[in-house]
């Protein structure tokens, strides 16, 4: 789907080795992302984190395609992108998951950066991440990095927002 009014791109080129990819229904290959535990705490918080069934996983991407632009993130393998990830694009959250393997390489910030420039040729003025877990530095930290500040606390961490200026 897309934002209300905008058409989504079926790919958004991030650099030469990563892309994003439109959500067209297809998510089997995701599974294993959402069976790992550590991640899962990320997404859903301690205590919470218990294996996606495959009708759980579909639930959550058609719920994140309904609010936003959702898209695969994909790494160039041999001349193939190949699937690593996830992301949801809104003015109001950008969720997004890396696959353990490719964590902390900086290609976080290479999809963030590729969606706020995407906001700002969209003429967004505001562009928010709903809540960040406390214990969730890396999330915090790759955020702040991109320009974001917290603009709240919540119960459990806090809101992100990056003015466009």
């Amino acid at each position: 789907m897309s934002i209300e009014g905008i058409s989504q791109p079926g790919y958004l080129e991030v650099n030469g080795e990563l892309r994003l990819r439109a959500y067209d229904g297809r998510f089997e290959f995701s599974f294993d992302w959402y069976q790992d535990i550590e991640s899962l705490e990320l997404i859903d918080g301690p205590g919470n984190a218990v294996p996606y069934t495959h009708e759980r996983l579909k639930e959550m991407y058609d719920y994140l395609n309904r609010h936003g632009e959702l898209y695969f993130i994909e790494k160039k393998q041999d001349d193939v992108f190949v699937p690593i990830g996830d992301v949801t694009f809104s003015p109001d959250d950008m969720p997004i998951v890396i696959s353990r393997d490719y964590r902390h390489r900086g290609i976080g910030g290479s999809v963030i950066r590729c969606l706020i420039e995407r906001a700002r040729n969209l003429g967004f003025k505001v562009i928010r991440v709903k809540e960040i877990y406390d214990f969730n530095r890396a999330s915090q930290r790759l955020f702040v990095r991109e320009g974001f500040v917290v603009e709240k606390t919540t119960g459990n961490g806090a809101t992100y927002v990056l003015e466009m200026t």
